[in-house]
């Protein structure tokens, strides 16, 4: 059951690239934690993932903790900072596809916090690659601003590595905007997935990709 996880996440640069994205998913959603600027999902779509991050680039430098890849600190930003500016159980239905409906909801609510855990996992690395150089910045907004679901680009510069080109997926919701997907270096997080699930649910069902993911977060 686990022999196409393994495979899955045998490739080192494929994690390298979606652990930077994460990281500045992060950054996108923490800024409740050390706040200099009042976040508003209801401002346009880059000034809210611009505040946030400005807001989280800071308190990810300051927290050793964080930085040191300690998993109960990671674990304890993402639920309190991040998770309230994502829409998880989107991007997990996604990722799962056409497979999201024939799952029972207990199997949908297991799906979606396996999910996570292995998303954390993936923090953990690159929450070590923040340095005092590292910084965050929109690119020009290009689309229809008025749109209820856009992408919004961005740039991580990284003193100790290349900069990475990061884009969010948001939609607009009754309270404001949500991320739910996010691109690194032309790499979807939820279509990198989907393939991925698709596979080893329709070997060996969901609650074998379940069991795939939690094996891989403990």
């Amino acid at each position: 059951m686990l022999k196409i996880f393994t495979s899955i996440f045998s490739l080192a640069s494929a994690r390298h690239l979606l652990g930077a994205g994460l990281l500045g998913l992060a950054f996108a959603g923490m800024g409740a934690a050390h706040a200099q600027d009042t976040v508003d999902a209801t401002k346009s779509p880059s000034d809210f993932v611009q505040t946030v991050a400005n807001n989280a680039l800071n308190a990810v430098k300051k927290d050793r903790a964080v930085k040191a890849g300690d998993l109960v600190s990671i674990n304890k930003v993402i639920n309190d900072y991040v998770l309230p500016y994502v829409n998880l159980e989107k991007t997990t239905r996604l990722a799962a596809g056409r497979h999201w409906r024939q799952a029972t909801p207990q199997q949908q609510r297991a799906l979606v916090e396996a999910f996570k855990g292995t998303l954390i996992r993936t923090y953990s690395g690159a929450f070590t690659k923040v340095d005092q150089k590292s910084s965050f910045s929109m690119l020009p907004f290009r689309g229809n601003a008025q749109a209820d679901d856009l992408v919004v680009r961005s740039t991580l510069s990284q003193g100790n590595g290349p900069s990475v080109g990061i884009d969010y997926r948001l939609e607009k919701t009754p309270q404001g905007w949500k991320i739910y997907d996010l691109n690194v270096e032309g790499i979807w997080l939820i279509q990198n997935y989907r393939n991925q699930f698709s596979q080893q649910i329709s070997q060996n069902g969901v609650d074998s990709l379940i069991a795939a993911l939690n094996k891989r977060n403990q």
